[in-house]
């Protein structure tokens, strides 16, 4: 049975309140046709992309729209040279990441992070170890993947992760790769579940990027 606007509203409202990690308090929470926005202000980034995260696990939420503002403690407000500084400290303390093929960026608070690396993990440990730092605003996330494997190598191993995940229903999305670009077609029934396909194909050796077409059908 679909769930209503009103239902579903109240859900995110209770999942946000019960996240540790996330003081709802200053969180809205408005719902149309299944596509949330958050609104108000916290106190970090961290908790900015916690929020997105609760939100898009609640069943029946099809897209979410985090216009929630950062406004950071006065003990936590850095000049951009310190915020530079201490990201660069995380990446090299961060043993999944190369540090040396990274670039930092950092403009009132938000953090551009460029270069180049192997794998997929090595891009998203990178943005792990700057998300929680105190004074960061926001993160750019623009390091390259440059890794090689075959089209056919590619496609046969996101759909073997997608048969290994019981959240995904593999019968429903369809895998085109293009060199190391894949694109995923078809339908879910979560956010949560758009966001789990996505991640697979990109843990995937030799993909450099992921076109997600995929639409939430709850």
């Amino acid at each position: 049975m679909a769930i209503n606007d009103r239902q579903l509203r109240q859900d995110i409202e209770a999942e946000l309140d019960w996240d540790t990690r996330i003081d709802s308090r200053q969180i809205g929470v408005a719902v149309k046709d299944g596509v949330v926005a958050l609104s108000g202000h916290v106190g970090s980034y961290a908790e900015k992309r916690a929020a997105e995260e609760a939100t898009q696990s609640v069943s029946g939420v099809r897209a979410v729209a985090n216009d929630i503002v950062i406004e950071l403690p006065s003990m936590a407000r850095r000049t951009d040279a310190e915020l530079a500084e201490s990201v660069i400290a995380a990446l090299q303390s961060n043993v999944s990441v190369p540090a040396e093929r990274i670039r930092v960026f950092v403009r009132d608070g938000w953090v551009t992070l460029e270069g180049e690396v192997g794998m997929w993990y090595q891009r998203s440990a990178a943005e792990t170890a700057v998300s929680p730092l105190a004074g960061v605003k926001g993160v750019s996330n623009s390091i390259n993947i440059n890794a090689q494997a075959s089209v056919d190598v590619i496609k046969e191993k996101i759909e073997d992760a997608f048969r290994r995940r019981a959240r995904l229903d593999a019968n429903n999305i369809a895998v085109t790769a293009d060199g190391g670009t894949v694109t995923l077609e078809g339908t879910v029934h979560t956010c949560g579940e758009r966001q789990a396909a996505e991640s697979a194909a990109w843990q995937t050796p030799g993909v450099s990027q992921v076109l997600d077409k995929l639409v939430v059908h709850p």
